[in-house]
C-alpha cells in the first residue's frame, strides 16, 4: 500500500469498525495504532496465574449481538461466539435482597416479586421497539429516518424517560427497594448519580439491553472481538500497523492530507483521516493550534471527563459464594444497598474522596465461558468509580482500596477472600497507559451528563463527525453515540466519509 485512500487513527473497536466500512466500501485503508497490539481497552490477557484469562476493559457487551453497526459486518461467521449467563445483572444488598433482571423474562419476573408486572411491561414494550430505537439512537444526529421509524409515541414514551432523574423514574416505575435500585445502579457504569437531572436514561437503555441482547460474553474473551474485526479488515485488504504513534496531521490548503509518525515518517492518506482518539487529544496535540478555531480550542481545554476508573481482577480457586442464588448465576453484579447508598457513593467521587463503601460493578465471565480459567476454577473482574487522582498518587492507597473492595465483595459472598488465588490492581493512570483514550480512568469517552450528549458531543457544532478541516474526522467514542462497543462512532465517521466522497 503506498498511498492508501483512508487513514485510522486507533485500532480500537471504533478505529476497526471504521476501517471494515471504508474497506466494504472498496477503499484501501491503513490503520495506525500507537501501542504494541490492536485493541484498545478491548482485549483479554492472562494477568494473574497461567490459564486465567482476563478482560483489560470492556467485559460485557450489550450491543455487542444486537449494534446495526455491528451486525453488518457478521463478526460470527469469523469465528466470534457470543455466551451468555442464565441471569444478565444482579442487584444483591447486604439485607439479603437481590434483584435481578436478564433475558429470561419469566424468569426476571418471578424474581422481582411484586414489581415484575412492571418490569414485563417494560422488556415487551422494548421487545416490540428494539431494533427502531437501537437504529435511532446510534445512527448519525439528528436521525430524522430513523426517528420516525421508531415512531412518535415511541419518542415520547422515551422523552419522558429521559426527563427523569433516575432516583425519580425508579420510584415511580417500581414498589421495592430492590428494584429501585436497579435503573440507577446501571447508570452508574458512566458518571451519571441517581439524582442528576435527565439521568434516567442511561441506565434505563442497560436495562432494556439486559432484557434483550443480554450482557453478552465472547468466547475466549474480549480480544475474541478485536480479533474477529481484524480478521474481516484483512479480508477486505485493510493494513494494520501496531507500534506506531501519529505524532501530528498534515493539513494542506484546508484539507487533512497526511499523518506524521513519532519515527518522522509522513504518509499521505488520498481520501480521508479518521481519529479513534480523545477529542482533546484530536483538536489540542495532532492539529497545528493555528488551524482550530479558538472557541474549539477553549472547549477541549474545558473538556468535561467522566469518573475515574479503579479496576481489580482475580484467579479463584472456585466461583464466588454468593449469599443469594440469583448474583450466583448473573453475568455481572451491582453493588449498591440503596438509592441512598448509590447517592452517597456518587457524592464522595464528586468531592475527590474514595468511597468508604465502594459501589461495584462486577463480572463474572466464567460463569458464561468456562474457557476462561482452567477446570473448576474461575476469574472475577469488577470495577468501582473513584476520582481520577487522589492525593500522593495512587501506589500510597491502591492496596487498602483493593482491600476496601474485596471486604465489600465478602460481606455478599463469605468465604469470597479463601477463593482469592491471585490479584490484580489496575488504578486509572494504568488504564490511560494502556489506551490513551482513557483520560483519567474514564471509560466513557468524556462525561455521559445530558449536557455532554447528543448535538453536545464532543461540542456543539461538530457532532457529526466532522471536524474544521476537510476531509478529517472524529470517530470515536467522544463522538455521539458515547460509550459502549457498538462501533457506531466508527461506522458513522465512515459513512460521513464516503458520502462526502460521493
Amino acid at each position: 500500500m503506498i498511498t492508501p485512500d483512508a487513514i485510522v487513527i486507533g485500532a480500537g473497536p471504533n478505529g476497526l469498525v471504521a476501517a471494515n466500512y471504508l474497506a466494504q466500501a472498496g477503499w484501501s485503508v491503513l490503520v495506525l495504532e500507537a501501542q504494541r497490539r490492536p485493541g484498545g481497552a478491548v482485549w483479554t490477557e492472562e494477568s494473574t496465574l497461567p490459564g486465567f484469562l482476563h478482560d483489560v476493559g470492556a467485559a460485557f457487551f450489550p450491543f455487542g449481538p444486537t449494534s446495526p453497526a455491528l451486525l453488518p459486518l457478521d463478526l460470527p461467521d469469523v469465528g466470534l461466539v457470543w455466551r451468555h449467563a442464565p441471569l444478565d445483572s444482579a442487584h444483591p444488598a447486604k439485607d439479603g435482597t437481590c434483584a435481578a433482571i436478564g433475558r429470561d423474562l419469566e424468569a426476571s419476573k418471578r424474581i422481582l416479586g411484586e414489581d415484575g408486572p412492571a418490569w414485563e411491561k417494560l422488556a415487551r414494550w422494548h421487545a416490540r421497539t428494539r431494533d427502531e430505537l437501537l437504529d435511532a439512537l446510534l445512527s448519525t444526529l439528528p436521525a430524522v429516518g430513523p426517528m420516525l421509524r421508531f415512531g412518535p409515541a415511541n419518542l415520547l414514551r422515551l422523552a419522558a424517560v429521559a426527563a427523569s432523574s433516575g432516583r425519580g423514574y425508579a420510584e415511580r416505575t417500581f414498589r421495592t427497594e430492590a428494584a429501585r435500585r436497579i435503573i440507577p445502579a446501571l447508570a452508574l457504569h458512566t458518571d451519571v448519580g441517581p439524582d442528576d437531572p435527565f439521568g434516567a436514561i442511561v441506565g434505563f437503555m442497560l436495562a432494556m439491553l439486559a432484557s434483550s441482547g443480554g450482557f453478552a460474553i465472547p468466547e475466549g474473551g474480549a480480544a475474541s472481538i478485536t480479533r474477529a474485526l481484524l480478521e474481516r479488515l484483512a479480508e477486505l485488504g485493510g493494513v494494520v500497523r501496531t507500534g506506531t504513534r501519529v505524532k501530528r496531521i498534515v493539513v494542506r490548503e484546508g484539507r487533512a492530507a497526511a499523518v506524521v509518525t513519532e519515527q518522522g515518517e509522513e504518509i499521505e492518506a488520498d481520501r480521508a483521516i479518521i481519529a479513534d482518539t480523545s477529542a482533546p487529544a484530536l483538536y489540542l496535540r495532532l492539529l497545528d493550534p493555528d488551524l482550530v478555531p479558538t472557541p474549539l480550542v477553549e472547549s477541549m481545554r474545558n473538556f468535561k471527563y467522566g469518573f475515574g476508573t479503579f479496576k481489580m481482577d482475580w484467579a479463584l480457586s472456585g466461583p464466588v459464594p454468593w449469599s443469594s442464588e440469583d448474583a450466583a448465576r448473573s453475568a455481572v453484579v451491582h453493588t449498591g444497598d440503596s438509592l441512598d447508598d448509590l447517592a452517597r457513593f456518587t457524592a464522595e467521587v464528586r468531592r475527590g474522596e474514595l468511597p468508604q463503601d465502594p459501589y461495584l460493578v462486577i463480572g463474572q465471565q466464567s460463569v458464561a465461558d468456562p474457557t476462561r480459567a482452567p477446570a473448576g476454577k474461575h476469574t472475577l473482574w469488577a470495577y468501582s468509580r473513584v476520582p481520577p487522582a487522589v492525593p500522593g498518587g495512587w501506589e500510597r492507597v491502591k492496596q487498602s482500596f483493593a482491600d476496601r473492595i474485596e471486604t465489600r465483595i465478602e460481606e455478599l459472598a463469605p468465604g469470597f477472600k479463601k477463593r482469592i488465588l491471585a490479584r490484580v490492581i489496575v488504578t486509572p493512570p494504568d488504564l490511560e497507559a494502556m489506551d490513551e483514550n482513557l483520560v483519567g480512568g474514564d471509560l466513557g469517552g468524556g462525561s455521559a451528563q445530558i449536557q455532554h450528549q447528543l448535538f453536545f458531543r464532543p461540542v456543539f457544532p461538530y457532532f457529526r463527525y466532522r471536524t474544521p478541516i476537510r476531509a478529517l474526522y472524529l470517530g470515536s467514542s467522544y463522538t455521539h453515540p458515547g460509550a459502549g462497543v457498538h462501533g457506531a462512532c466508527g461506522k458513522n465517521a465512515a459513512e460521513a466519509a464516503l458520502r462526502d466522497e460521493g
